[in-house]
């Protein structure tokens, strides 16, 4: 790692703790040469491919599943902290599930299992990208199973 300013490459890590709420280690380092400091943050690389519906693999990326949460609930009331902590959650039940793959399908059933709870229209926002709804009686069948519940 080299200092954010000056490039010098020998560093000092002055505090280390857990992140809040993140799968990760914060860190506060200082450059032993300019002596500027700033923090980093160190999480865990996940090992795990994600099932596409068009058949390929690929790596998966929490930032991914992240703009999906935010697109959703942009405009709701969900915020974007409660949306990188659901974030968070569902990574970790993922990872749970002790599988090197993961299929889309569960991912999207997952957010929308816990977006339901969370807010009805962060909800309809995901399904109708999720769903890939052909036409208004698709999009009606969903509002009218979210007024059910």
């Amino acid at each position: 790692m080299k200092c954010p300013y000056c490039n010098h490459e020998e560093l000092k890590v002055t505090d280390s703790r857990n992140a809040v709420d993140v799968n990760a280690i914060r860190r506060r380092r200082e450059c032993l040469k300019c002596s500027r400091r700033f923090t980093t943050f160190e999480t865990v690389e996940l090992v795990m491919q994600v099932h596409k519906r068009d058949g390929r693999y690929e790596d998966f990326q929490e930032i991914k599943l992240m703009n999906g949460l935010l697109a959703a609930c942009r405009h709701s009331r969900v915020s974007h902290e409660e949306a990188r902590v659901l974030s968070d959650k569902i990574t970790r039940d993922l990872m749970e599930r002790h599988s090197k793959v993961v299929s889309t399908k569960e991912i999207g059933e997952t957010v929308m299992k816990y977006l339901k709870t969370m807010d009805t229209i962060a909800y309809i926002r995901f399904a109708c990208v999720y769903r890939r709804f052909k036409d208004i009686d698709e999009l009606m069948e969903a509002i009218t199973s979210v007024q059910k519940n």
